[in-house]
């Protein structure tokens, strides 16, 4: 191959060190398909009436596609990359005819499948101004955008910019609550015990003392010690409120209050798909919080319909020493092995054609958390998904 059919390289952002910290700052490179960004080209393409749709991100050494619509594979190499030539622009790159522009008329992409002759690229830029990829749209044949195409090219473009945001904040504010979670255990166990030890050693010799002057400032000291062990349960109960699930208000009830509120929220919905729900009654109680025990076994119930497209959803449970577990059974897909940690992260979803935002199962991990349940998964995928939470029994238990 001679230099004049060789692919013309984009030139480097000028600040892209800066601007590819900020690109992995989002977490999103190599994130599974999720629905909410496949829309967002499937409208690409919809409105600009083009074969091809994409949201590409200009990583190191490729371009990574979030949402690929009519295009093969999820990533290309650098090198054929329109959208690295993007960057360098102010906010928009229209290519009404590939094989008549320099910069691409040696393309593979143009010179062979997918045969490329049309592009337009809406940049996606962070807050600071810093381009990290486009929402674009191809053709196999040379045209022009009309302007309200364009606009709306773009728009999709900040609303691409808008859930990258949103999910960087949200994973940003799990892990400042979950650090903050943590330095507050630090300080109940290194703090509060050898403060209630100097309290009771205070204590004590206040009763040998025999000036009633000694004792009164003693006093003083014992209470200054028990304010400041108060003051520590405070600033830990503050690190759970603010993680968004409360203080756990665990208290002795029956689990068929719980079941029965879990059968009248979801009996309809299982009903419109065609589903079994079954609930399998017990005379059980357990320690736990109520809401949030419902919040755990609803979004489990809700996650086993959404996915499950014959056959039942089974919630029963069952005595395992001191704890009970309490279960949610379907007959749907199954999870894979690969996925089965995955799930529990914020967006991940297992088909990504599903409606929401894959929230469900990180709620309920970060709840069980709070109230010190254990979550376990099992599956098949010729059988299903076994999901179950282990809580602690209440006493004369009879299951």
């Amino acid at each position: 191959m001679d230099a004049s059919s060789t692919p013309k390289v984009a030139n480097l952002h000028a600040n892209e060190t800066e601007r590819l910290q900020a690109l992995r700052s989002y977490g999103i490179l190599d994130t599974a398909i999720e629905s909410s960004f496949d829309d967002i080209t499937r409208i690409a393409s919809y409105v600009c009436e083009t074969p091809v749709a994409l949201i590409s991100l200009v990583d190191e050494g490729r371009q990574w596609f979030k949402s690929a619509r009519g295009f093969d594979g999820r990533e290309t190499p650098l090198e054929q990359s329109i959208c690295a030539h993007a960057l360098l622009e102010q906010s928009f790159l229209e290519v009404e005819d590939t094989t008549k522009d320099p910069r691409f008329d040696c393309n593979p992409l143009v010179t062979g499948n997918p045969h490329v002759r049309f592009y337009a690229g809406a940049l996606l830029r962070t807050p600071d101004g810093l381009p990290l990829g486009t929402v674009c749209v191809l053709d196999n044949k040379p045209r022009v955008l009309s302007a309200a195409q364009r606009d709306v090219l773009s728009a999709l473009a900040r609303q691409v910019m808008s859930q990258m945001e949103f999910r960087r904040a949200l994973v940003l504010s799990d892990q400042l609550q979950r650090n903050i979670s943590r330095l507050m255990a630090v300080a109940g166990h290194d703090l509060k015990q050898p403060l209630q030890v100097m309290v009771m050693a205070i204590d004590r010799i206040s009763h040998k003392l025999t000036d009633e002057k000694d004792r009164e400032r003693l006093g003083y000291a014992i209470n200054a010690g028990m304010r400041m062990a108060e003051e520590l349960d405070r600033l830990a109960e503050t690190s759970v409120l603010q993680t968004g699930y409360g203080v756990p208000e665990l208290k002795s009830l029956p689990i068929a209050d719980v079941f029965d509120s879990i059968d009248a929220n979801w009996r309809l919905h299982a009903e419109a798909k065609g589903l079994e729900l079954v609930v399998v009654p017990s005379r059980a109680r357990v320690v736990s919080d109520p809401t949030m025990l419902r919040t755990i076994l609803g979004n489990l119930v809700g996650n086993a319909i959404k996915y499950t497209s014959r056959g039942r959803v089974l919630v029963g449970c069952r005595r395992h020493g001191c704890k009970l577990s309490i279960e949610v059974l379907d007959s749907g897909p199954g999870i894979a092995h690969d996925q089965r940690d995955a799930i529990f992260e914020a967006f991940h979803q297992v088909n990504p054609d599903s409606e929401g935002l894959g929230l469900g199962l990180s709620i309920v991990r970060r709840t069980a958390e709070a109230l010190g349940h254990t979550i376990t998964l099992k599956s098949d995928l010729t059988r299903g998904s076994h999901f179950s939470i282990r809580v602690p029994l209440a006493a004369a238990v009879v299951v």
